[in-house]
Order: structure tokens, then sequence, then C-alpha cells
């Protein structure tokens, strides 16, 4: 984890600020999106971009490291299935934050952080799709090509045939014209 930030920390000491991230966090996950404080919204940032990572790594030690910090199970569950297979093309930048403005009673300013959960770009998801199904056509195209070789020798053989059987003919017409000539000169 990064050094913490001197100063205060979002109002009560070092463990509540954990807590406070941790079920930040956990209800990201849950819901998706959630409406806070700039401040709040600024620290979650990279907890949050943390702990999925933890998620896509989808082993169990990463499991138990990131079930160490959310103690819900089912929060946990759906950031390792849900939403790490939904990022899984993605390099970081797994949240999103949009000011809101100020909040009514206080005058606080609000954000709402949010993950990203759409394709990185569309042209880059239709080049991998693109990507994925010629390497799955490419088995079943050197068998084509096999095939096509096998077809094309067939061919080419019986080709040669014929036309060797037509030189043997007109080779023999040749020769039945020759000889009335022949015996013409006797």
């Amino acid at each position: 984890m990064p050094t913490p930030t001197k100063g205060p920390r979002l109002g009560g000491g070092p463990a509540h600020e954990r807590l406070m991230l941790a079920n930040l966090a956990a209800a990201l996950f849950e819901h998706k999106r959630i409406t806070t404080t700039v401040t709040k919204a600024k620290r979650l940032k990279p907890y949050a971009e943390r702990l999925v990572t933890f998620a896509k790594r989808g082993d169990l030690a990463s499991r138990r490291r990131v079930l160490g910090l959310i103690s819900d199970k089912g929060v946990v569950h759906e950031l390792f299935t849900d939403i790490a297979g939904a990022v899984a093309n993605r390099d970081g930048g797994y949240t999103r934050i949009t000011k809101i403005g100020n909040r009514k009673g206080d005058n606080a300013p609000m954000a709402v952080i949010e993950l990203v959960l759409e394709p990185v770009s569309p042209k880059q998801a239709v080049v991998a799709e693109a990507t994925a199904a010629a390497a799955k056509a490419a088995p079943a195209a050197e068998e084509e090509v096999v095939e096509t070789e096998a077809v094309e020798t067939e061919a080419a053989e019986t080709e040669e045939a014929p036309a060797a059987e037509a030189e043997a003919a007109d080779a023999e017409v040749a020769e039945t014209e020759e000889a009335p000539a022949a015996e013409d000169k006797k």
C-alpha cells in the first residue's frame, strides 16, 4: 500500500480510515457506482484499483488477500467472477471519478465514482475479436489447405492421363494415315 498521507485521515485515525476505505470499496463493487465526497473518492480510487488487480490474477492467494480487506464473501465473489472478467483486457483505469457539484446540507464537494466495465475501445474490441476468430480458424484452414492440395494433385494426375491418352490416339491416327501412303508407294 502507498505511504499513508500526512495530516488528517478522513476524519479519524488510521484504523478508521482503513475500515472506511474497505467499506467504500465493498459498496463500489456491489453497486458498480457510488456517490461520495471528492476527497473520499480520490482516496478510494487507488485502493479499489489495487483490489481489481488482485481479482484479475484470480488465484487463491489473491482471493485470500482481498478477503482480508473486504469481509463480505459475496462481494469478493462478485469481484473475482464478474468484475475481473469484464476488465480482463484493460491494463488499468478500472474506476472513473465524476464531480457532480456540492452537497445541499454542508456544501461538501460530491463526486460519483464508478467502475469502468465497457471495453477498452470499440476498435480494439473488434480487432481482438477478429484476431481470436483468425486464430480459431487457422487450424481448420490448415486442414482445408492439406485437403485442397490433395484434391489438386489428384486432379492434375487425372488431367495428365487423358492428355497422354489423347497423344497416343493422335499417334495411332498418324501411323494409320502414313501406312496407306507407304503401301501406295510399293
